[in-house]
């Protein structure tokens, strides 16, 4: 452990991936250092921060005691509820905002098809929301989400993030009010995509300049388009696909019809795809299509950060400034699980990250916290780690093509509950792609 008033400052296993070192940088170029050595020096405060998102069921004054609980003969203090918020309104949420976008990146490519596909990293671009407090403070920068009742219960933050699909890990994220669209974030994640890459979008991301600009940074880009929208088409290919354009940008387009037979019967749908991979003999138009399944990777994520560690909580944070402080914190903790998890599945040859737990990582990190077990590295360096070895030893089956039924399961209101039954049950599927050739000459 740390030595004196900082011995609380840890995140059990999980500093070996953001040491006291990095931390204490941190704090230096964001100019968030304590002027003078207090109770609760700045770096016992981030790494209070961090591990608060880890136990987002418990106040910081517990969080402080499961910091402290193994730490028995060392002298720490027990500051209260109060000392501790103005800690963390002293340390700020630019810290938190520099370790992240230090520990972002897809960390490794790792096995499986959502991994690289020939050759190009597999990212997925997509939004979400988070709910925050309803306080007068909140409400000066984030708002109520408009409804036929006034407004949705509490206000909400979109979050946008850039996810490569083969780890689940964050390459970048942004987040805002919801008064700005999804498609008004996402320019701001562009400057993340690079050579090498292959961007998944769906249909709300197939406007004309938002694909020409992430064309332009170098990667590729495979967007679903709106069923109606009408396309020129320019040339027609053997596979079925055809040249196309997006203003003043090539693609080449797949028409396609999925149909997934289950025990419950079939259900089948249209899809049309845009690209900027232009080859059909190297990349034929069912091998994208079937590559544009991944974009739902970035789903997972959002699950695991949303219901996993929050458990569909409201954030805690009760001010603009607490609120960007807090989700980069949970931005930073997602990453860390999901690191320890990469590094784990990569020591094991063709073992696809798919197959790591989140959940046991997670229960596991939340356990050496308590345990302040696993702090400073040995002198031999340890990919696997105890949150390895509990992933390895629990990893799920492979991937199993399966459908359930995208429904809200919690009803807002009791006597909606009370309506038909719906099944929610999870069927084995198959699925068929038809590529459908446009019509006309």
């Amino acid at each position: 452990m740390a030595g004196g008033r900082f011995a609380p400052g840890h995140l059990g296993e999980l500093t070996q991936l953001v040491p006291f070192e990095m931390v204490d940088a941190a704090l230096s170029a964001t100019r968030a250092v304590q002027s003078r050595l207090r109770d609760l020096p700045s770096r016992v405060v981030v790494y209070m921060v961090l591990a608060a998102c880890l136990f987002p069921e418990t106040g910081y004054p517990g969080v402080w005691r499961k910091l402290t609980g193994a730490l028995a003969g060392l002298p720490v203090v027990a500051p209260s509820a109060s000392a501790l918020a103005q800690a963390r309104r002293r340390v700020g949420s630019k810290p938190l905002r520099w370790l992240f976008d230090l520990l972002r990146g897809p960390v490794a490519t790792g096995h499986g098809p959502g991994a690289c596909w020939h050759g190009l990293l597999v990212v997925a671009l997509d939004g979400t929301v988070l709910t925050v407090p309803d306080t007068p403070a909140v409400m000066t920068r984030f708002t109520k989400q408009a409804g036929n009742h006034g407004g949705t219960g509490y206000p909400q933050v979109r979050l946008l993030a850039l996810v490569a699909c083969g780890t689940r890990t964050l390459i970048d994220a942004v987040f805002g009010p919801t008064t700005a669209g999804e498609t008004t974030y996402a320019p701001r994640l562009l400057p993340s995509l690079r050579p090498g890459m292959i961007l998944l979008a769906d249909r709300n991301f197939g406007a004309q300049k938002l694909v020409a600009d992430s064309a332009a940074t170098g990667a590729e880009v495979l967007v679903r388009l709106k069923n109606g929208r009408r396309m020129p088409v320019l040339a027609r290919y053997r596979d079925g696909s055809y040249l196309s354009a997006l203003g003043g940008l090539r693609v080449r387009v797949i028409d396609c019809e999925i149909t997934i037979t289950t025990t419950a019967g079939k259900h089948t749908g249209l899809y049309r795809l845009a690209t900027t991979l232009l080859d059909h003999h190297r990349h034929p138009a069912a091998a994208l299509t079937t590559l544009y399944h991944q974009r739902w990777e970035i789903e997972t994520a959002y699950l695991e950060l949303k219901s996993t560690i929050l458990g569909g909580r409201v954030l805690r944070a009760r001010t603009p400034d607490g609120i960007d402080q807090e989700i980069y914190a949970l931005l930073v903790v997602y990453q860390l699980l999901r690191t320890a998890m990469a590094d784990a599945t990569s020591t094991r040859d063709g073992t696809d990250p798919d197959r790591a737990s989140f959940s046991i990582a997670w229960q596991t990190a939340r356990d050496l916290v308590i345990q302040a077990a696993g702090v400073i590295a040995d002198t031999v360096i340890d990919l696997v780690g105890t949150i390895g070895l509990h992933v390895l030893a629990n990893l799920l089956p492979a991937r199993r093509l399966r459908v359930s039924p995208r429904i809200v399961k919690r009803a807002i209101s009791k006597y909606q509950a009370r309506g038909p039954r719906i099944d929610r049950t999870s069927y084995k599927a198959t699925t068929g792609i038809n590529i459908l050739a446009p019509a006309g000459p």
